[in-house]
């Protein structure tokens, strides 16, 4: 399978050295491997490829501006970021936040919470570190639906977006059950953005049927004008 989240173009000191297995994890039957070559990381699935790379991040980043430049009003947030990956998406929304801000990181897999805590932190700054963020080694669903009424934006970047692979139990984030979990666990106003490495119109009026006003945006992974084009939802839940 092609990977969709394609390598970045790479400096010549990194594009003669070989990717170095770094460690390998094996939960909810999902097989990711850790790799290094110099300063880049990636994150692979058994079978499917790459699904992450450190030097391509900028629709991640793009993940948190699209939800935090619409609650700047809002006085000290709760955000909730579903599926921790590099970590790229939590920095940003860091960055853009104030000191009273809260982040809840909702990241299934242990191994990836604890790959960023140590050398695979570094590529965002170690955002883990913040005092401000609470992690949660959860379901992100499983946490929307225990916490109704509670955040003033979610970030969900998991998996594939729509069209899982990693997961089939993915597919219930993104069905109208896991919509209207996402809707309620809002508070009115609350925004909710989704990443996905494509469009997908079926997925738009899913969430046009949750109550959501809809808009998307077309995000490039390397730069505003470099790299594949990913799709990013963006869902207001009406005051």
């Amino acid at each position: 399978m092609t990977c969709w989240r394609a390598p970045a173009c790479l400096n010549s000191s990194n594009s003669v050295l070989p990717f170095v297995l770094l460690a390998t994890s094996t939960e909810h039957s999902v097989a990711l491997k850790l790799y290094r070559r110099g300063d880049e990381f990636s994150i692979r699935v058994d079978k499917h490829g790459e699904l992450m790379n450190s030097r391509q991040h900028h629709s991640e980043d793009a993940l948190a501006e699209l939800a935090c430049e619409r609650i700047t009003s809002v006085q000290s947030p709760h955000l909730l970021v579903g599926g921790l990956g590099m970590g790229f998406t939590l920095a940003r929304a860091l960055a853009l936040t104030g000191p009273d801000a809260r982040i809840t990181v909702s990241e299934l897999i242990p191994a990836v919470v604890q790959w960023n805590r140590d050398d695979l932190g570094a590529v965002a700054s170690y955002p883990l570190l913040d005092q401000r963020v609470e992690v949660l080694e959860q379901d992100v669903g499983l946490v929307m639906r225990q916490r109704q009424n509670t955040f003033d934006a979610i970030m969900l970047d998991v998996d594939n977006g729509p069209d899982s692979f990693t997961r089939d139990d993915n597919d219930s984030l993104y069905g109208l059950r896991g919509l209207n979990s996402a809707y309620a666990a809002l508070k009115p106003g609350g925004v909710l953005t989704l990443w996905s490495a494509f469009k997908d119109p079926a997925f738009t009026r899913r969430m046009l049927k949750a109550g959501f006003k809809v808009s998307e945006q077309t995000i490039r992974s390397v730069s505003a004008k470099r790299g594949a084009r990913h799709n990013i939802w963006i869902g207001i839940r009406p005051v």
